[in-house]
């Protein structure tokens, strides 16, 4: 994808609820696996977003419930956020006011290099390739936005 679309407001632009489709690849064994399902960014208490994303994993062919949730704090502006896991260890910064954001993740000895991409008001992607003793992995993630269309909204029906 060519171009990527800034974000100002990075919290009020996450907001709601994402279908979420993530291909993992081992690229030391060639192990494949892909997830899919919802993303939901719901306000918290004294300010952010608590990330909770649920479906389904499967992984070299069996199919296996997933869960993971993440905390979205305000960073210093409003394009940016610090995120955290959700027992509040650090996990990464993110500024998308250029619509593309690249940052790091030590973890024990491996390293998690993150790359956001945004392409549109209701497009966006991570990349995070994993390196180390432990892992070498290959991961990206495609984000829709589930836009529930109301009764009234005459633009969404067909003639």
């Amino acid at each position: 994808m060519g171009e990527f679309w800034p974000v100002p407001d990075l919290l009020g632009h996450l907001c709601g609820r994402w279908r979420v489709t993530r291909s993992v690849r081992d690229l030391a064994s060639g192990a494949t696996g892909e997830f899919s399902g919802t993303t939901v960014f719901d306000p918290l208490d004294g300010g952010g977003l608590l990330h909770r994303e649920a479906g389904t994993f499967v992984w070299q062919g069996v199919p296996r419930p997933a869960e993971r949730t993440l905390r979205f704090l305000p960073g210093p502006t409003p394009g940016t956020a610090d995120v955290r896991f959700a027992d509040g260890r650090p996990f990464h910064d993110l500024d998308l006011t250029s619509g593309r954001w690249r940052t790091d993740h030590p973890c024990a000895a491996d390293l998690y290099r993150g790359e956001f991409e945004v392409y549109d008001e209701d497009h966006w992607r991570t990349t995070w390739r994993v390196g180390g003793p432990a892992k070498d992995h290959l991961l990206v993630t495609d984000y829709t936005r589930n836009r529930a269309i109301a009764p009234d909204d005459t633009t969404a029906r067909r003639p």
